[in-house]
């Protein structure tokens, strides 16, 4: 039988998370903020129905918000992070070697289904029970079909299978929509008439090469039903892992933008062994709070290490180094940041006998440790020193709920009347 693929998508999920424990929010214009509050990056569908775009500054739309009565959160990141998980570990009974995409979507593999698309009404009924989180499926012969599929549930009552009546939902999909066309590609593509997802298909294949190269071509293959990817490939991934973000209030202090830099090398570096891998290249990003020519001024430094590493320590001093260089006193600062390139798998990593700082194996011993025990108590359970304590350059957050699932001092309270 053929082998299908089913992305999982969570509707509008850190709205729903909100939701989950707080019922008032049903029927309401909820809305998500950005970090600092800036920006929206989560709208119900009551949101939507307003005209608001996602992105769009808060300051700008907030009459309208308040207008509607509008419910408006922070980013709770320790809330969203823990329903993802407990998400995806309902998806896992269904398949065990599920992938995860992002915080909100995994692709399954369907082996072996005789009705796809009841099968995966089963599995959005399952999931809304057990963790209240409405999820959109859809189902295709590749992965690139699952995800185009995923967009038009979204608009055919939450499950939409591609396996059958291809081009006739295709023909629904706008060409931007279609995973791995960016919107440069997709500029290009609607200027020579190629609109929905199915004229893309149907383009010759030298045409598709010449304008979108290989990456493109296998695009339009999978569209064809040809699986170009495997169930761990993804035609979007970065070579590189960043971390940044703005600071809570203008900053002018070299420790507290040292303190804020070691914070997100050890989210990086997380992420980085996360992956099994270690960066062999590592950039800092300082911004300035000044416009020049109507843009923010920005330095950077870098450096090429002589062993690919992803021991926090050794990057954080790493980091510290370069921030030395750009640093430059009595100037003030919005956004510090990490990227870490060169990302090789550890098990490749040459080693140096001339500039090793620590004992490889004992250094793996202590992260995996640190890993743990972060994963198992809940984020920041254990810090570097180098990150401090009290943080006053942390960014704003003043509309976040409460941290249901992970913090007991924030679980939700009933009293009953005597």
């Amino acid at each position: 039988m053929k082998r299908l693929f089913a992305l999982v998508d969570c509707n509008n999920f850190y709205v729903s998370c909100e939701r989950v424990f707080n019922p008032t929010l049903a029927g309401v214009p909820v809305a998500v903020l950005s970090n600092n509050d800036g920006c929206i990056v989560a709208r119900s569908d009551e949101v939507k129905t307003l005209g608001i775009k996602m992105g769009e500054a808060f300051f700008k739309c907030r009459h309208i918000l308040e207008k509607h009565r509008a419910r408006v959160f922070s980013s709770n990141y320790a809330l969203y992070a823990d329903m993802s998980r407990r998400v995806m570990e309902t998806l896992a009974r269904y398949d065990p070697c599920l992938e995860v995409y992002s915080i909100d979507e995994a692709f399954l593999a369907l082996q072996g289904i005789q009705n796809p698309a009841q099968y995966a009404r089963d599995i959005r009924d399952t999931v809304g029970r057990w963790t209240g989180i409405p999820v959109s499926i859809g189902i295709g012969a590749t992965k690139t079909l699952a995800k185009a599929a995923a967009k038009l549930a979204k608009r055919r009552g939450g499950v939409c299978d591609l396996s059958t009546d291809t081009d006739a939902l295709l023909a629904e999909l706008d060409v931007g929509d279609v995973w791995g066309i960016g919107w440069r590609h997709m500029h290009v593509l609607k200027r020579h008439g190629i609109v929905t997802a199915l004229d893309l298909k149907s383009s010759p294949d030298a045409w598709v090469r010449k304008r979108l190269a290989i990456t493109g071509l296998r695009t339009v293959w999978e569209l064809r039903g040809m699986a170009c990817l495997p169930a761990d490939a993804d035609p979007e991934s970065k070579q590189t892992i960043t971390c940044s973000r703005l600071f809570g209030r203008k900053v002018r202090n070299l420790d507290e933008i040292r303190q804020a830099l070691a914070t997100y090398v050890a989210r990086a570096a997380e992420k980085l062994r996360g992956q099994g891998a270690a960066a062999a290249f590592i950039e800092v990003h300082l911004l300035e709070d000044e416009f020049l020519d109507e843009r923010f001024t920005g330095y950077a430094a870098s450096k090429e290490l002589a062993e690919a590493s992803a021991y926090t320590p050794e990057l954080t001093r790493q980091a510290g180094l370069l921030l030395e260089r750009i640093f430059k006193p009595g100037r003030v600062y919005r956004k510090v940041g990490v990227t870490l390139a060169g990302l090789t798998p550890r098990s490749r990593v040459q080693s140096n006998l001339f500039e090793r700082e620590v004992d490889p194996e004992r250094g793996d011993r202590l992260m995996r440790t640190v890993d743990h025990i972060n994963a198992s108590w809940g984020a920041d359970t254990i810090i570097y020193a180098g990150s401090g304590v009290k943080r006053p350059w942390r960014m704003r957050r003043e509309r976040m709920s409460r941290r249901f699932t992970t913090v007991w001092d924030e679980l939700p309270v009933a009293k009953a009347k005597s």
